[in-house]
């Protein structure tokens, strides 16, 4: 089982590092479209949305990206990687970010909901189909909303927010606002590698 991390900027290590400790699992690096012929699924991690989307863009890797998630493959987006997944991008201070994403899951996201990185925190949310997961949310954003076939999978309550999503999925995508590589909570890895051996 071959998984692969999109390794342009961002918590790539982290999740390569996760993946290396767990059985049975062959985590590659992913830099070029070539290294998406040979993998059976896909991490996009957090980090800078705007810059991964940048070298997306720069290194050609849009529409390869896009027919690997058309395979049915899954492909799990963490933090900006969900922002990348996002076919709708608001930001929290500045509203419609026009910044370029993959366009491929139906949800509407806001970028930096919860503030700067000072409100960072960790929290337990509990996800359908996999249950409760330790998540670490910094600088994270908040999915807003989720149109079919896109569906939110997991929500979080919040004195300011109130009730709102951090996990959604639409068929072999999904998307988490936090960083399951943070707090070395392997529920979600293994759930992705359960969905790829289907």
């Amino acid at each position: 089982m071959k998984i692969g991390v999109l390794a342009l900027q961002g918590d790539y290590l982290e999740h390569y590092q996760v993946l290396k400790s767990l059985g049975g699992v062959e985590p590659v690096i992913v830099k070029h479209s070539k290294e998406l012929s040979d993998i059976d699924a896909l991490i996009i991690p957090g980090g800078e949305s705007t810059t991964i989307g940048s070298l997306i863009e720069n290194r050609m890797l849009s529409k390869p990206l896009v027919e690997f998630m058309e395979t049915g493959k899954p492909v799990l987006g963490t933090c900006a990687g969900a922002i990348l997944l996002a076919k709708e991008v608001v930001d929290r201070v500045v509203g419609e970010t026009k910044q370029y994403t993959l366009r491929a899951m139906n949800i509407r996201i806001m970028r930096n909901a919860y503030g700067r990185q000072r409100e960072s925190f960790i929290a337990t949310v509990d996800i359908e189909d996999i249950g409760e997961v330790r998540a670490a949310f910094i600088r994270a954003p908040i999915i807003l909303e989720a149109r079919e076939p896109a569906r939110i999978t997991g929500y979080l309550n919040d004195s300011s927010l109130g009730r709102h999503g951090v996990a959604a999925r639409e068929k072999n995508l999904y998307a988490v606002t936090f960083h399951p590589e943070i707090t070395g909570d392997i529920r979600l890895y293994n759930y992705i590698i359960q969905q790829a051996k289907r």
